[in-house]
């Protein structure tokens, strides 16, 4: 298992208990297969601007997750992450 730091940045207008259960379903795919562990999830950034617009959008709301995981559940996050509308950009870093 690798240790990788996730940041992802959602709609503003995306609903709190819509986001709630996407990011825990997220966490699912992130620790399938008992292959994984999410050791952080950050929602202290919150809604922030950015820093240029994105699908017309100027604010975002900012989420870092910390997580020991194989390759294979990332290549299904980003696969997810990459086809849902509410997701503006994710970056997925690996980390030592």
């Amino acid at each position: 298992m690798n240790k990788y730091e996730i940041m992802m940045i959602f709609k503003p207008d995306f609903e709190e208990e819509a986001r709630t259960a996407l990011l825990e379903n997220y966490k699912g795919i992130l620790t399938a297969n008992n292959e994984g562990v999410v050791d952080n999830v950050s929602e202290e950034m919150g809604l922030r601007d950015l820093a240029y617009e994105i699908k017309d959008y100027t604010k975002g709301y900012y989420v870092v997750i910390d997580t020991h995981t194989s390759p294979a559940n990332i290549a299904e996050f980003e696969r997810l992450a990459r086809i849902n509308g509410n997701v503006l950009r994710h970056l997925t870093l690996r980390r030592n």
